[in-house]
């Protein structure tokens, strides 16, 4: 199969990001918390680890669950209207000007497919944001920035066109859910998008010790697969909210370039350009949203995750700062930055304690590990500890 991509010229890329850099420093604080694409301080580890806060604390109490679905769209870029994204824009307080422009570069495309020496009829689009331009996906956060949850219960999760649904059940209560999903099916209906039934999956959170059954969920009339582990912005989350999978995972990558590092010390490499290419390329795979999951992992989880670390220390001859270490340091990297960003959808989590206590937090309860040994709770415990 092949897969086209729409490509623009290299001076066109860098007017794109001085577009994209303008369109990005008008925007309204209001904008959608809950959506952590093309964002400042905004990251992947910032949305699986809020979406995991609102999992574990509502799991704290009793009687609960959570249901997870993960939506996929068909080519959900390729669907955008032109003309409804104007208007999406004009919402959001862009100039006209701008609006029009935009609309000038998404329509009128003239597009053909090269194979070899063979050049298809030319064919004009008036639909969708090419994927491989530098504004596409941001102008798809935007026209999708009024896709937020109808219920308090519930919560939309958004990185681009990567959605999640949210939804906290208590008593066996899912009407909200289910009319948040109903409700998610019409607002696609009206803005041309096409939701994947065979590609999204729902995963169901229940750590009661009863079993029940979940009914399933419907989308067009097409049940929903659930899962018991599905892949989430890069990391893998189980139903049981343990990292193993994880963890399984990202070992068995970081072994596959420990190969690379000692091909490049058989070449000569110097221990610093092996550190180098172990920063680059292992630890960073290691390391991959290490806030939102470190936490929670066995000790029989770091012991191989630190093996990997200790392997590659002998190969390259120097000191490697342990994967404790690093989750730490991130920790409280992270915090601090949430706590000067008033816009963060976790700054209130960051709740100051009386002046006496200056740089102190309030702590949050937690009734379950689980919770305690999650990122918020570790980060404040981290904050008060260096005061």
């Amino acid at each position: 199969m092949t897969i086209a991509i729409a490509l623009t010229s290299v001076i066109m890329k860098c007017f794109e990001r001085l577009v994209k850099d303008h369109i990005t420093s008008i925007l309204p604080d209001t904008l959608d918390p809950l959506q952590f694409a093309y964002r400042p301080n905004r990251s992947t580890d910032d949305a699986i680890a809020i979406t995991l806060h609102t999992a574990l604390t509502h799991l704290d109490k009793r009687n609960t669950y959570v249901r997870m679905l993960f939506i996929d769209y068909s080519s959900a870029f390729n669907t955008i209207v032109p003309s409804k994204l104007v208007i999406q824009l004009e919402t959001l307080g862009l100039d006209p000007a701008l609006c029009n422009w935009v609309l000038d570069f998404l329509t009128g495309r003239s597009q053909v497919v090269r194979v070899g020496n063979n050049i298809s009829t030319p064919l004009i689009l008036n639909t969708g944001a090419p994927q491989g331009c530098v504004l596409s996906p941001l102008l798809y956060s935007l026209f999708t920035h009024d896709c937020v949850a109808k219920h308090a219960s519930n919560s939309i999760i958004k990185f681009a066109d990567d959605t999640t649904v949210v939804g906290l059940i208590t008593n066996n209560d899912e009407t909200a859910y289910r009319e948040e999903v109903r409700a998610l099916g019409v607002w696609c209906q009206e803005n041309n998008l096409s939701l994947n039934v065979s590609k999204t999956k729902e995963m169901i959170v229940d750590f009661r010790k009863q079993e029940r059954e979940h009914p399933p969920i419907h989308i067009e009339g097409t049940v929903v697969e659930k899962v018991e582990s599905f892949k989430f912005l890069g990391v893998h989350i189980t139903d049981k909210l343990n990292w193993s999978t994880h963890t399984d995972s990202v070992v068995k990558k970081a072994q596959q370039r420990l190969f690379n590092l000692r091909r490049l010390k058989k070449f000569g490499l110097s221990p610093k350009s092996l550190t180098n290419f172990y920063r680059c390329t292992i630890e960073s795979i290691l390391s991959g949203c290490i806030t939102a999951w470190y936490g929670n992992c066995s000790a029989h989880n770091r012991k191989a995750l630190q093996r990997v670390v200790r392997t590659a220390q002998r190969i390259t001859g120097g000191k490697l700062p342990a994967l404790q270490d690093t989750y730490t340091t991130r920790c409280h990297r992270k915090a601090k930055k949430i706590i000067k960003d008033n816009n963060h959808p976790s700054h209130c989590l960051f709740t100051p304690l009386s002046s006496r206590r200056r740089g102190q937090y309030r702590c949050i309860k937690a009734g379950t590990e689980r919770l305690k040994n999650s990122f918020y709770l570790k980060a404040i415990r981290l904050l008060n500890s260096h005061h």
